[in-house]
């Protein structure tokens, strides 16, 4: 084999892991959610599968011929791609989210192909091998090929791939190049024959199941999988599922109809603040309920909403009663990075309610992001934030103390059955000057008598220390 073609073989097999690897989150995400979790068991499932693919490939190539080994071996790694799909389609919706849930679903759909195509490059080593006096050479360049391998799969995926294609069809392409790919090596340098005809049945099955598993999403991003689903009491509401959430809920005839009950205390706190149109910024879009019950009950109002998925956006547009005008901007993109333009005591209103699954964007919640906030409020100005957290209320108490480095007024509104052990909705509130009289229905929560003592002790977050996932309660 010579020493370009193995380079190529190298590179391409690494490069399909970690396009796996990428892929992998997106496909578990309806089923398991978007955290620090989620990739965490992926990395390091995939790197168990890598380590026992070297060893084995390894192994095999020291005991038969590699020619004979890597054409299987590349038709094997694209059949079992494609069982990937069914297999998290299958199991995805009853295994949880929970850190053991994550490891196992990654561990059955995605180590098995994994190992197999980690496994030719100690094969392909194998065959470049001549000469005890050329090792550092050969296995130091396969090596580094391998490694841009990666890197090309990791930087095409996350940034052409995903935004271009949705997941499964590039899975199924994958597959189909490994498999055509496994094919010819076996036919011009491997035993010359084609895949059997067990191999190839196998083959079909498996590329028929993958192409007809379940998919639970209507659209999908870079940033996530969607549907929006009509209400089945009321056909003029819509819900927004972004993977295993929902993140906003929109009656089409009644702008003023807030279905959650988070979003009607942030409705309360907004009813509170003084009569008239407010200028309004809000982090992260969601449905775009609050600035649309904004608009009805507050007419004249403006906005800017600094959205993170232009998707969303258009889906919005088309299927949740979105008009996008002068009065009523958004700005696509990391809503951290555009704080820094916004002028200086330009609005009366924050909302926060920007999510990634369950936890608020670490670097939306540290110390430096509020006190741009503080700044880009007018005095008297009020910011009003969406969490989720339980049990020990962790995250809660940090981000309540975080909140009183910049404001002197805080506020929190927990539900009517505190404290809970599971994972709930509340409403931050803070401001530089008295918070606004808010009345909250009792049986959408109530407000935390003594917030001082709810915060006692906590740690300030940060953007050197924001733990924001390990912090929160999460089951």
């Amino acid at each position: 084999m010579s020493r370009r073609y193995a380079q190529v073989l190298v590179f391409s097999t690494s490069a399909a892991v970690l396009v796996l690897e990428i892929l992998a989150g997106r496909l578990m995400a309806p089923y398991v959610g978007v955290s620090l979790e989620t990739f965490t068991g992926i990395i390091g499932t995939i790197l168990a599968g890598i380590a026992l693919g070297s060893a084995v490939g390894g192994r095999l190539a020291d005991r038969y011929d590699p020619n004979r080994l890597i054409g299987p071996a590349l038709i094997g790694g694209g059949i079992l791609s494609w069982l990937a799909i069914p297999i998290v389609s299958f199991l995805g919706p009853g295994v949880g989210s929970e850190i053991p849930a994550i490891v196992i679903l990654a561990l059955l759909g995605f180590v098995a192909p994994t190992m197999v195509l980690t496994s030719i490059s100690p094969m392909v080593a194998k065959l470049r091998l001549q000469s005890l006096l050329e090792t550092g050479e050969v296995v130091g360049g396969l090596s580094a090929a391998g490694t841009v391998g990666a890197l090309f799969g990791t930087f095409f995926t996350g940034f052409v791939l995903v935004s271009a294609a949705p997941t499964r069809p590039i899975i199924l392409v994958l597959g189909v190049g490994l498999v055509a790919w496994g094919t010819v090596f076996s036919l011009r340098r491997g035993d010359g024959k084609l895949p059997s005809a067990g191999v190839g049945a196998v083959g079909v099955i498996f590329f028929g199941l993958a192409s007809v598993a379940a998919n639970p999403c209507e659209f999908e991003s870079a940033y996530a999988c969607g549907r929006v689903v009509e209400d089945e009491d009321n056909p003029s509401l819509r819900f927004l599922i972004l993977d295993t959430l929902r993140h906003g809920a929109v009656d089409l005839d009644d702008p003023t109809h807030l279905e959650f009950r988070y979003i009607r205390i942030i409705g309360d706190v907004i009813d509170a603040m003084p009569d008239g149109p407010l200028d309004a910024l809000h982090l992260g879009g969601g449905g775009f309920s609050v600035p649309q019950y904004i608009d009805a009950t507050r007419p004249g109002s403006t906005h800017l909403v600094l959205e993170i998925d232009p998707l969303l956006v258009d889906v919005a547009q088309e299927q949740l009663g979105l008009v996008v005008d002068d009065d009523l901007r958004v700005r696509t993109g990391d809503a951290r990075l555009a704080l820094t333009e916004i002028p200086t005591d330009s609005y009366d209103l924050v909302v926060g309610d920007a999510f990634g699954g369950l936890s608020v964007p670490w670097h939306l919640t540290t110390t430096e992001v509020i006190a741009e906030l503080d700044r880009i409020l007018r005095p008297g100005g009020v910011y009003v934030m969406n969490v989720i957290d339980g049990d020990e209320n962790r995250f809660v108490e940090a981000q309540l103390a975080t909140l009183a480095e910049h404001f002197d007024s805080r506020a929190a509104v927990v539900p009517d059955d505190w404290p809970v052990p599971r994972p709930v909705n509340q409403i931050l509130v803070a401001s530089d000057g008295p918070l606004p009289p808010a009345t909250v229905d009792p049986d959408d929560g109530f407000f935390v008598a003594d917030i001082e003592a709810f915060t006692d002790g906590a740690r300030i977050l940060t953007d050197d220390f924001a733990p924001v996932e390990q912090l929160a309660a999460n089951s």
